[in-house]
């Protein structure tokens, strides 16, 4: 029985890693429900009121998670109601204007998330289930953030990427450079969406950049829990 503790322990640790609960936990289910859903929301009005209401429970629940802050909880709830407001507003007047400053916020409060998510991560302390839903989160958020920047340069500069299934102004161009974003960010690389222009290839490097020194950071934050033996 005492050589079969340390498998038992594990296996309960596994599984509340699984289900824990907790702020980022929260914000990792929205995310993922976020990228989840999103296909099948592209076009009406009711798709976009749906959409709209995710992107702010991942923005609230982005705020929520810096709560531990206080005036880090109050900037990101600023920015977390500012970009939600701009994009409830782009339902009632549609067009470039108010979609690019929702982009603008959004980015800003991502930005400033993973930044945070970075922190939380990297402080002394245990590992638990919150602080590894909050890693896959930050991953997640990094995706989203340069999906963003690459809808902006296209939204400034159409015709950044070349594909036939980025077209400025069509309601599925930010969910293909989402996945263009994450192909980019595990350098994974399909080659069906490409940057032409030389704003987009630097975007592109940053992001390939950004994705490689946060996974080498939360490996070697999880590898510093397990000292080798003496």
């Amino acid at each position: 029985m005492a050589l079969q503790r340390p498998r038992i322990e594990s296996d309960q640790g596994v599984a509340e890693v699984i289900k824990g609960h907790g702020p980022c936990s929260y914000l990792l289910l929205a995310l993922l429900g976020l990228i989840l859903l999103s296909p099948y929301l592209q076009g009406g009005l009711h798709s976009r009121i749906i959409l709209a209401l995710l992107n702010t429970a991942v923005l609230l629940g982005g705020a929520g998670a810096m709560g531990q802050d206080r005036r880090l909880f109050i900037l990101g709830l600023a920015l977390a109601l500012t970009g939600a407001a701009l994009q409830w507003l782009t339902l009632l007047l549609p067009g470039p204007a108010p979609l690019r400053l929702a982009g603008f916020s959004y980015a800003a409060f991502l930005a400033l998330m993973i930044g945070e998510v970075l922190r939380y991560i990297l402080k002394r302390g245990p590992v638990t289930a919150d602080k590894l839903h909050g890693a896959l989160a930050g991953y997640i958020m990094i995706a989203l953030l340069w999906a963003l920047l690459y809808s902006l340069v296209e939204s400034f500069t159409p015709g950044s990427f070349a594909s036939e299934q980025v077209r400025h102004g069509e309601p599925n161009t930010f969910f293909r450079l989402l996945y263009f974003s994450f192909t980019t960010l595990t350098t994974t690389g399909f080659g069906d969406i490409t940057p032409v222009t030389d704003q987009a290839r630097s975007l592109v490097m940053i992001e390939e950049f950004v994705g490689v020194f946060f996974v080498g950071v939360l490996i070697a934050r999880l590898a510093g829990l397990y000292p080798p033996e003496k």
